[in-house]
């Protein structure tokens, strides 16, 4: 019963995952095609953008996000005899926030990016009693300073590509809230690694970056484990996948 729940879980991610993919190669489709264009002896936009040392922008991402879970030897105990499994769902947000990019190199970037990050992850507790299911749905609203390297290929005519990773601390905007005893408790701080890929595409006026970008957390983000809904798990962290667009 557990594996089919398990396999349920991964055919809905499987999915938005499919529609995230596609609308990033569909942008990068895009973006190879004005290589293209621009290789032909058109003039280059911008075409001293990259000797500035400092750049600022704004970006806009729409990811999806759901918790990784690592059940606990209690999973297994006469206590938890009506419990059989714990499943995890993607649930979608987005985020908004501002960019400051710093050029170290020809090809190498510093790049901060403060950002408010808007979640909500859905934990399903299955039992074989009359309970059936118990939903716990944690939204919450992150505070996230990521600090990133940007590496860069050759700029070709009005594209580049490159490639982006680093870390991430992030912590709630409204601090540690007071929740009921019978609810899933999460921790108010997170820290993540992140990697990703994307596109600089110059215009005359601007330069704009479609970017997809994988975060995994590394911290335990389990706060109570003598309750109800953490006494069956051990771990808990988060993974998010998103699409920015970038506008500098």
């Amino acid at each position: 019963m557990q594996g089919s729940h398990i396999r349920h879980q991964f055919n809905l991610h499987g999915r938005k995952i499919v529609v995230i993919a596609s609308l990033f190669l569909f942008l990068a489709t895009a973006g190879h095609a004005q290589v293209k264009r621009t290789n032909r002896w058109v003039q280059k936009n911008n075409p001293n953008y990259d000797d500035k040392k400092l750049t600022y922008g704004f970006l806009i991402g729409l990811h999806t996000t759901s918790y990784q879970i690592k059940y606990s030897d209690k999973f297994v105990t006469p206590q938890f005899d009506t419990a059989y499994a714990v499943v995890p769902s993607w649930k979608p947000g987005f985020a908004l926030g501002f960019i400051v990019n710093y050029r170290l190199t020809e090809f190498l970037d510093v790049r901060l990016t403060p950002t408010v990050g808007f979640y909500e992850n859905k934990v399903t507790y299955y039992f074989t009693n009359d309970t059936k299911t118990l939903d716990q749905n944690v939204a919450s609203t992150m505070v996230e300073f990521p600090v990133l390297l940007k590496y860069k290929s050759e700029r070709r005519g009005n594209v580049r590509m490159y490639m982006i990773g680093g870390v991430k601390p992030a912590i709630e905007a409204s601090g540690k809230k007071d929740v009921e005893e019978t609810v899933l408790e999460v921790k108010n701080s997170n820290l993540s690694l992140e990697a990703g890929v994307g596109f600089d595409l110059y215009y005359p006026l601007f330069k704009f970056s479609p970017e997809i970008r994988f975060s995994r957390g590394i911290v335990n983000m389990l706060d109570n484990t003598t309750n109800r809904f953490g006494q069956p798990l051990q771990r808990v962290n988060t993974n998010t996948v998103t699409i920015f667009f970038l506008f500098q």
